[in-house]
């Protein structure tokens, strides 16, 4: 991140987007402590950037605390459960934190630059994976497991949702 000014007039401080990151670290631990799949993947980064929106995203008084972190668990398990409108709810909140800071007069907060970047990744990205949804009881077909082998394209955070939140069920 860009100091606020390039010609000496800030207070020469680095703008460090410490809430995002302290989000992604929590995010990247549950996945780890879950060891539902390798930390190399592209699938991993599609949990670990669906979990850091969740959190960063669900924090409303704008500071995460790490003492606070597994009573916000059930929060987070909430806001990813499936058939929550967690792509609504995303767009909401980043409507609403914007609005905020164009309220108060601050410019962009670079946390809030790399939440949006992490989300333009999820939303306009696609990974080849299980078709999920196919093997949900209560379908048109008569349920009959999962078939791993059928694979469709899928947007990335739908398929970082189910892992975010199977690793929260796991931690």
């Amino acid at each position: 991140m860009q100091p606020e000014g390039t010609n000496g007039t800030s207070d020469g401080g680095l703008a460090v987007p410490m809430a995002w990151l302290y989000a992604e670290y929590i995010a990247d631990e549950l996945l780890r402590t879950g060891r539902l799949i390798p930390a190399g993947t592209l699938e991993f980064r599609a949990g670990r950037d669906t979990l850091a929106l969740t959190i960063y995203l669900s924090d409303a008084a704008g500071e995460l605390s790490g003492i606070r972190v597994v009573s916000q668990l059930d929060e987070w398990m909430s806001l990813t459960a499936y058939g929550h409108p967690w792509r609504d709810w995303v767009h909401t909140r980043f409507l609403a934190l914007g609005e905020e800071a164009r309220e108060s007069g601050r410019g962009e907060d670079p946390d809030l630059e790399l939440a949006r970047a992490a989300w333009r990744w999820l939303d306009r990205t696609e990974l080849f994976a299980t078709n999920i949804d196919a093997a949900r009881p209560g379908g048109p077909e008569p349920y009959q497991g999962l078939d791993e082998n059928a694979r469709v394209w899928t947007p990335a955070w739908q398929l970082g949702l189910p892992l975010g939140h199977l690793a929260m069920h796991l931690f």
